[in-house]
């Protein structure tokens, strides 16, 4: 999936665990230009530099994976969480002539840490009160 849209806020990287880490961004999608929507996307891992590259107010085109994820908390109840992770980010063609295209060199597929992950609690090496992102 992707969106074009303006780039309105960037995150700096989030150390969730030794081994997680995240960013977010915020793109300005204005298909309607009388009703924008303000949509949130995360970068993980060594994708997190991607943004290194833009600034807000960059027009660019997203390409991202819609995720949903299901964890049950220690208190047994079941709680749904859904996210937009970015795998590409690309600058809209200026007057110059120049554009930035970043990618993953892997952009297409997921990291194998998270291939295998089933969904249940702690399986992306949190603590049991830990949430799953």
């Amino acid at each position: 999936m992707n969106i074009t849209g303006k780039i309105v806020e960037i995150y700096d990287i989030q150390e969730i665990s030794n081994s997680f880490k995240k960013r977010e961004f915020v793109v300005e999608y204005a298909d309607n230009p009388s009703f924008p929507e303000f949509i949130k996307f995360e970068l993980i891992q060594d994708r997190c530099v991607l943004l290194d590259a833009y600034n807000t107010g960059d027009e660019v085109t997203v390409n991202f994976n819609l995720k949903g994820r299901k964890w049950t908390d220690p208190q047994g109840q079941t709680k749904y969480f859904n996210s937009l992770q970015a795998w590409r980010i690309e600058e809209l063609a200026s007057d110059s002539g120049s554009s930035k295209d970043t990618a993953h060199p892997d952009a297409n597929q997921e990291p194998e840490w998270l291939q295998n992950n089933t969904g249940k609690e702690g399986s992306e090496g949190g603590g049991e009160n830990e949430l799953p992102f």
